[in-house]
């Protein structure tokens, strides 16, 4: 049986593991980021993961990882400053050179999306869209089971899409939903988080009800706009937030069917995510292996 080391690297948390050959992970696990401590400390953090698998003999390392990516070159061109110094960081070179195994990686919501639509809630879909929800909103297109990378791999860069009121992430994320409701509230938006926010609108808060319903109206343009351009056979809706999915499915569904003209509405199915905290490393698998067959087909 072969192995493969798959890291997920996120602003919070980075989760990591192996994926056996037949696609299975068979151990998982979860650090701190510690993003504040910048791009070079992220670096030494995940050769400590690999180092911890070399017994293993793994025949290759994906990782996924936030900002935005180049998976050819296999390092980070733009981060925001939630981690500093993180753009510039080459992990397939430093990797490759520090461990001689195979490295490839792409960006945190690409993986997400290609587990989804290889082994999740979008199988079999031709066109799919795949958005993650949570401190800002990320989104990925998945056409024949390839990420569109666009032409300088920042295709649907989603959360910066222009809505009346401001930008989509602004606006629609589990964030911009604390603050709106701590603000209701008169609160600090420390004291608030999306399952309290959930939780006291089925309880009859009537301004968590407010908020949630601004945040899926404010979803549904998003995503409206969204199919517009791209017309995805499927929406993947990922994201801790999105597991309220009895409360939110309903919503959305009406909100997109505002948004759409009717014949672009009926074909159009809306998914929640199967693979959940898991979708990241799965997905930095399924990447690796299909990068490596590119290369050694080019």
């Amino acid at each position: 049986m072969d192995y493969y080391v798959a890291i997920d690297i996120g602003g919070t948390s980075i989760k990591y593991g192996l994926v056996d050959s037949q696609d299975q992970i068979i151990e998982d696990h979860e650090i701190p980021t510690e993003a504040h401590l910048g791009g070079p400390h992220i670096l030494e953090k995940v050769k400590g993961i690999v180092s911890s698998y070399v017994d293993k003999a793994p025949k290759g390392i994906g990782i996924s990882s936030a900002g935005m990516v180049d998976p050819d070159e296999g390092g980070i061109f733009y981060a925001g400053p939630q981690i500093p110094n993180y753009a510039g960081t080459q992990f397939k070179k430093e990797l490759e050179a520090t461990f001689g195994i195979p490295c490839e990686i792409e960006n945190d919501v690409n993986c997400a999306g290609l587990a989804e639509v290889i082994s999740g809630s979008g199988v079999n879909s031709q066109v799919a869209v795949c958005l993650t929800v949570g401190t800002g909103i990320g989104g990925c297109l998945v056409i024949d089971n390839k990420v569109f990378h666009g032409f300088s791999n920042s295709a649907c860069e989603v959360g910066y899409l222009h809505l009346p009121d401001g930008a989509f992430q602004d606006l629609a994320s589990t964030t911009a939903l604390v603050h709106y409701v701590a603000d209701l509230h008169g609160d600090d938006p420390a004291d608030w988080n999306g399952r309290r926010i959930f939780a006291e609108a089925t309880e009859g808060n009537k301004l968590c009800i407010q908020g949630i319903d601004r945040m899926v109206g404010y979803l549904g343009q998003g995503i409206a706009n969204i199919c517009y351009v791209a017309n995805p056979e499927v929406v993947i809706l990922g994201g801790g937030i999105m597991g309220q999915e009895a409360i939110l499915r309903p919503r959305i569904q009406q909100a997109l069917k505002d948004g759409l003209v009717p014949s672009l509405a009926d074909k159009t199915t809306l998914v929640f995510a199967k693979h959940r905290n898991t979708a990241g490393m799965l997905g930095a698998y399924y990447h690796f292996k299909i990068k490596q067959e590119e290369r050694q087909k080019a």
